[in-house]
């Protein structure tokens, strides 16, 4: 257990420094868009959707805070655990907004096999593969760990959940590449927590305080010369703060 511990506390340090994973290449997912659309547009009725919610429905919900909780431990120093930061609020928002539809991406088709450095080639929205994802990670631990679904599992079974589909080894049944579905996951994740409050996650700018990161940019352009390699002693400003 403590192997998986520390694991994660690397991750947290490293994820600082180091950039978000890249996407892999994408499949024909054409029949697999057609079902994930669905209940993805429109979002869930409002009676579907857990309290503070407005994308997720109550599974995706349990899905989402266990995973924040798992890869952003209250143990890791970076003010709090994915909750607490106001990940999850993060990333339904995310899926609910227009980036979760889309609206940026060409969706026309044809659908082809792409490399690597083409970028994100499903036919899905970044909703509709949440959906998707989801969907059939828990489909797969179902059936690994006698019917649990990701959030039932143990730490340990989660952390090889997410290994695998970090690795592309787990092939679901139907769906998105799972190496594709936990590089939106990883993606959502570090925004969450680095992103500006207004956006719903690093609440309290608790990773900015953490780090010492002075905040909006665009106000410190005198103390980045004056406070170059040194400890900047001043209160992070967020978008709210100057509103």
């Amino acid at each position: 257990m403590e192997e998986f511990k520390e694991g994660r506390r690397v991750f947290l340090r490293g994820a600082v420094i180091g950039g978000t994973a890249a996407a892999g290449a994408g499949l024909p997912l054409a029949g697999l868009a057609q079902q994930a659309a669905a209940p993805a547009a429109p979002a869930p009725a409002a009676d579907d959707t857990p309290a503070g919610y407005v994308f997720l429905t109550p599974e995706e919900a349990a899905f989402v805070e266990a995973l924040v909780t798992h890869m952003v431990p209250a143990e890791g120093g970076l003010g709090g655990s994915g909750m607490d930061l106001g990940l999850h609020t993060y990333i339904d928002r995310a899926l609910a907004g227009n980036w979760g539809k889309g609206d940026r991406l060409y969706q026309q088709g044809p659908w082809q096999l792409g490399t690597p450095n083409q970028g994100y080639q499903l036919a899905l929205s970044p909703a509709e593969l949440m959906r998707a994802g989801i969907l059939q990670t828990n489909a797969y631990c179902s059936k690994k760990y006698e019917g649990k679904s990701f959030d039932m599992a143990s730490e340990a079974q989660r952390e090889e959940v997410l290994k695998g589909l970090e690795a592309g080894n787990i092939a679901f049944d139907e769906g998105p590449p799972s190496k594709v579905f936990f590089a939106m996951l990883y993606q959502l994740v570090m925004e969450g927590m680095f992103a500006d409050p207004i956006y719903g996650g690093n609440h309290d700018k608790a990773v900015w305080k953490d780090m010492g990161f002075p905040g909006v940019v665009a106000t410190h352009a005198r103390n980045i010369v004056d406070f170059k390699n040194k400890p900047f002693p001043n209160k992070p400003l967020s978008i709210a703060d100057l509103a």
